[in-house]
């Protein structure tokens, strides 16, 4: 009987272990093979949209609103009327110069022949010289007041014509700051309303100056290449997270630097036929930086960081020995980061059981597939 409990405790005792570590052996950890890759890298800052075009609508005489002829929130064309001016006191305005007009024209053709045929009888004597002088002044006179009587014609005719208040754009027009029967003034610091044309829309954009100028000394380094005709093309993600449906085109940094933010402004011009962007609204824009030809990317998995967050990895030798490599990182591109100094194409990464390996211990490294390793 104390046979067999022996038995029973030596068998207990040779169960299998948890790893290779355990039983003495190296233990298997996954690797990835370093290699290098084409990378368009990009930038995502915040942005801010703002409209195409602005007119704030704003009378240009005085007068009383008789109506109102749009519907608040709708599109509008340019040259549309918007509100009507009561236009009875420009009209009697413009008649009247207008009657002023036809009676200087009507007189002026008297005044011509008098002064025509005084000038043929000063010849002859008939007529002494101070007749013919008050017959040319009187000429001259009445073709001096026509000339202001049409002048004055033409301003009634122009108040007139600003009666009906127009918009000079095409775009969306908001809510209206007065009702009908309200008494507006010429040129009046309050608009009546305001037209917006949203499609398409600009995105500003604020970068740093810091950014802007390591961005541009990594393209002159060469480190980065650009990307040909994509490079001016930004994708606009709207505040639910999705992407709109068109890119945005960059047309131009601004030259002069906010002193408080130290940040100058892009200006992104984007299609909005839809209309879903809207003055005011904060998104985010993707912007291209250029092309790294030579990126080497390690999945996020394999890098840990030191007791001071200094990041590294751990790098398998061919003789299947672990060390600890110190490394650079640039940022994250999806799950995997982008490290600019301290790895070299075919080196091996631990990516899969790091938690087992120290430093100068042999391992048993098995090689794993990007994607696969990806997935941890």
């Amino acid at each position: 009987m104390a046979a067999g409990v022996s038995t029973a405790v030596l068998l207990a005792g040779c169960g299998k272990p948890d790893d290779g570590a355990a039983q003495g052996g190296a233990p298997e950890v996954g690797v990835i093979t370093v290699k290098v890759e084409r990378v368009v890298l990009t930038t995502e800052l915040p942005g801010r949209t703002a409209p195409y075009r602005v007119a704030e609508i704003r009378p240009q005489v005085n007068g009383l609103i008789l109506e109102r002829r749009f519907t608040e929130g709708s599109d509008v064309n340019a040259g549309d009327v918007l509100y009507q001016i009561d236009p009875a006191p420009y009209q009697a305005a413009y008649n009247q110069a207008k009657a002023a007009v036809a009676m200087a024209e009507a007189e002026l053709p008297a005044l011509r022949s008098r002064e025509e045929r005084f000038r043929k009888l000063l010849k002859s004597h008939a007529v002494g010289q101070q007749d013919y002088d008050d017959a040319l002044a009187a000429l001259n006179q009445m073709e001096g007041q026509l000339g202001v009587s049409k002048a004055a014609m033409e301003s009634a005719r122009i108040n007139l014509s600003y009666t009906p208040v127009k918009t000079p754009i095409s775009g969306r027009i908001g809510r209206s700051g007065v009702t009908e029967g309200a008494l507006v003034t010429a040129y009046q610091p309050m608009p009546l309303a305001t037209v917006q044309q949203i499609d398409p829309i600009y995105v500003d954009v604020p970068q740093s100056t810091a950014e802007m100028l390591r961005l541009k000394r990594r393209l002159a380094d060469g480190q980065l290449n650009p990307d040909g005709a994509g490079q001016n093309k930004v994708t606009i993600i709207k505040v639910d997270g999705t992407p709109c449906a068109e890119d945005g085109t960059l047309k131009f940094r601004d030259i002069t630097v906010d002193p408080t933010t130290g940040s100058v402004i892009l200006r992104v011009v984007v299609p909005n036929p839809d209309g879903t962007l809207l003055p005011g609204m904060f998104v985010r824009a993707v912007l291209k930086e250029g092309v790294n030809e030579k990126a080497i990317l390690v999945p996020q998995q394999g890098v840990s960081r030191d007791p001071k967050g200094i990041p590294f990895v751990w790098v398998v030798d061919d003789s299947g020995t672990v060390a600890q490599r110190m490394i650079t990182l640039d940022r994250a591109i999806g799950n995997k980061w982008l490290v600019t100094s301290g790895l070299n194409p075919g080196d091996r990464v631990v990516v899969d059981g790091i938690q087992r390996v120290r430093p100068g211990i042999p391992v048993t490294a098995v090689s794993l597939k990007t994607d696969r390793a990806d997935t941890h």
